[in-house]
């Protein structure tokens, strides 16, 4: 889709199985620096398989995985998470205050996170700076996604990655968490891969798209591909006749 100059995240041929299922199938694609790729896909297409081998957390069966030009077997795993942050949907807080939670990236490097810093971050994500002492139990759905978004951020990583941070919410939330996450691409230059279930929110806040299916990518373009798909499965799915 770019050319290397270009690309944060390189697939070559990458396939990956679990416990006897072929879950992906010989991937190949680029990711483009700086940009929002959205992932969309029938449930069990492989999208969360995909972006847990961009962050190490599970490695390939064959093929190769280039973070920024370098494979990513070449990479510090605490390097490679510091470069590569994910965010999930159930944005799980550990007991404790929102501070105690952004605290945790710096605690694992054995450093600790300073006030003003914290409160900065809380500045990006549209939160109060008095959130910092609020505790976790406490907060709303919208409100634990964006500290789960700040946490991310606390290593400042060049790439993000987010698995469906939005369907659990509401839809006010849902836009306060797109218009942040533009945000913190526009404002960073931080390459954004999000997989969605939701086509509407793929088209709005992606520059490129990937269409998943069975463990394939079937189709790639920019994110307007949703809107006359060139393959027959992915318009049917498109449709919603493709679950």
């Amino acid at each position: 889709m770019e050319t290397a100059s270009t690309t944060a995240i390189q697939f070559n041929d990458v396939s990956f199985s679990a416990e006897g299922d072929q879950i992906l199938r010989s991937i190949s694609g680029d990711f483009p620096e700086g940009k929002i790729t959205t992932l969309v896909g029938p449930s069990g297409a492989g999208k969360t398989t995909l972006i847990k081998l961009c962050n190490g957390l599970i490695s390939p069966d064959s093929g190769e995985i280039l973070i920024k030009g370098k494979p990513i077997h070449d990479y510090e795993p605490t390097e490679l998470r510091r470069k590569v942050g994910l965010a999930l949907q159930s944005a799980t807080m550990t007991s404790g205050t929102v501070m105690d939670n952004l605290n945790m990236p710096r605690q694992l490097q054995g450093e600790e996170l300073p006030e003003a810093e914290a409160k900065e971050l809380l500045y990006h994500v549209g939160l109060q700076e008095s959130f910092l002492h609020h505790r976790t139990k406490d907060l709303s759905g919208g409100q634990r996604q964006k500290v789960s978004i700040a946490r991310t951020l606390v290593n400042r990583p060049k790439i993000l990655l987010l698995d469906e941070i939005t369907s659990s919410l509401d839809r006010v939330s849902q836009q306060d968490i797109e218009t942040l996450i533009a945000k913190i691409n526009h404002s960073y230059g931080t390459t954004i891969i999000w997989i969605t279930h939701n086509l509407h929110q793929a088209l709005n806040v992606g520059d490129f798209t990937w269409v998943m299916m069975a463990g394939e990518v079937v189709e790639t373009g920019e994110s307007s591909l949703l809107n006359a798909p060139k393959t027959e499965r992915v318009q049917r799915f498109v449709k919603g006749e493709i679950e």
